[in-house]
């Protein structure tokens, strides 16, 4: 069998969320249990602003191992991150017993209903869609969602994969983008989707609250929150784009009082936290408000060696903190496994 060469259009289609999310868990609890499979995000900076991620690992559960690699050209404002180039993102696939190279998948991963939205939407949704799985409450009907592009639409449809979501709340900077949000996807997603004017009024009410921005500051105040909801953050952020001199501070989305209050706190990564001096989580450490001990994996609570969501009265909060090997190449084999069964891609011999 050869190396399969899968373009962009031949990768569209062919994942469900509910699929992503459980390859995803899937690898957290196998790097929670043998961590030197899994990596964390590494970043390089040019003074441009281009930056090449990339993200080594496996799932030997699902034979595979490799790296995931991307390039952007990234632009930062003072309350937001913007794009003008973003490039495909390419996954090598080796099989984790032999070595031998399986597939190489150049492009976007889209969910199969969706279709294309944003870079990373997919992936990211469906790591935050493991944190629904563990940390929502099991009767959750309500969203705060804060955000209005392809993003917010991915964590949407994840967490309506894992709950009986009902009712959502948008709040994002430009009145008609929300507006066009909650006509688009109430209709699509079946679900009453209400655009509203102000931050507050997304946080105040609902069981879940949802960041899926690409904002540089914090979008609520943590003293808005109630006992037993659940907040999700998406913003990594590292400390090279402060280093490099594109920003004067860490990114935010989310303020101390909030990891303060919360009585569970999981990240994708833990070292990440610290190496990448992740805004939201490291300053409220730095602080002491916290300890990074009070941060749990989320393939730690998916195995259950760390607790969960235990009492409905719990506020949990998810730092979707950033991509690791596991979860790229998670997906990416999921991806490789319906293509080929479904004919798709060019096969080379090397």
């Amino acid at each position: 069998m050869g190396v399969l060469i899968l373009k962009p259009d031949e990768l569209q289609g062919l994942v469900s969320m509910r699929e992503a999310i459980d390859a995803i868990e899937q690898g957290y609890r196998e790097a929670a249990e043998f961590p030197v499979i899994n990596a964390p995000r590494r970043r390089v900076h040019a003074p441009s602003g281009v930056r090449v991620s990339s993200f080594p690992g496996g799932v030997h559960g699902l034979g595979v191992i490799g790296a995931q690699t991307r390039a952007e050209l990234v632009r930062q404002q003072e309350s937001n991150q913007t794009y003008a180039y973003r490039g495909a993102p390419v996954h090598v696939l080796n099989n984790s017993d032999t070595g031998e190279l399986l597939a190489i998948l150049i492009g976007e991963i889209d969910e199969k209903t969706l279709g294309p939205t944003s870079l990373m939407a997919f992936r990211t949704a469906a790591a935050s869609g493991v944190g629904f799985r563990h940390l929502v409450r099991k009767n959750a009907e309500t969203v705060g969602l804060f955000g209005s592009g392809g993003q917010a639409a991915n964590q949407l449809l994840a967490l309506a994969s894992e709950r009986p979501i009902r009712r959502v709340k948008v709040y994002s900077r430009d009145p008609d983008n929300r507006r066009r949000f909650a006509d688009t996807y109430g209709a699509k997603f079946d679900l009453d989707i209400s655009p509203v004017d102000i931050p507050e009024d997304v946080v105040r009410g609902v069981d879940v609250v949802v960041c899926a921005t690409n904002t540089n500051i914090v979008l609520f105040d943590g003293d808005w929150l109630t006992q037993g909801q659940h907040v999700t953050g998406i913003i990594g952020s590292n400390i090279q784009l402060v280093k490099g001199g594109f920003l004067k501070q860490r990114r935010r989305e989310i303020d101390d009082r909030t990891a303060e209050r919360a009585d569970v706190i999981a990240a994708n990564l833990r070292e990440s936290v610290i190496t990448e001096e992740q805004g939201d989580l490291f300053e409220p450490i730095e602080r002491g408000l916290i300890s990074i001990d009070d941060v749990a994996e989320l393939g730690e609570i998916a195995n259950g060696t760390r607790a969960g969501r235990t009492v409905d009265e719990q506020i949990t909060y998810h730092k979707n903190n950033n991509g690791t090997g596991a979860s790229e190449l998670a997906l990416a084999m999921r991806a490789y496994v319906l293509a080929r069964a479904d004919g798709r891609g060019t096969e080379i011999d090397i």
